[in-house]
């Protein structure tokens, strides 16, 4: 199972992150406007539309808010398995770091996957950043 991991740091405090990251239908205006299009939310999960034309179905698997952490599994469609968690940590001055891991099977799918997570870090960087100065 491939593992893919981006790590980026957020200048705004973790609560407010957390409060963005955890609103687990409001993605597309919360955390990555722009690169989610629309999410359409579904019986405990969500119908997400990527910029690119892409959709997927993903379950909230968890959400712990004391550890500030959110699992989500994609439902359906060609991955065998996939499952990806963001997690947010204090970092002081009102600064906090974004850990955000996705596995996934089949293998091949990986470059994919890292190719899309690399385009939405900055775009999540930028607006989780923006809470940060309101």
């Amino acid at each position: 199972m491939a593992s893919i991991r981006k790590t980026f740091e957020v200048a705004a405090s973790a609560e407010a992150v957390w409060d963005a990251l955890r609103d687990f239908n409001a993605v597309h205006q919360r955390v990555a406007p722009g690169f989610v299009t629309d999410v359409e939310a579904q019986d405990g999960t969500r119908r997400v539309t990527f910029a690119n034309g892409a959709v997927a179905t993903e379950a909230l698997v968890d959400c712990d808010d004391a550890r500030r952490r959110l699992v989500y599994a994609v439902v359906g469609g060609r991955p065998l398995a996939h499952s990806a968690s963001v997690e947010v940590a204090a970092q002081g001055d009102g600064a906090c770091q974004v850990t955000w891991i996705t596995d996934v099977l089949p293998n091949d799918l990986s470059d994919y996957i890292d190719m899309q997570m690399s385009a939405a870090v900055p775009i999540m960087t930028a607006t989780l950043g923006r809470i940060g100065k309101a």
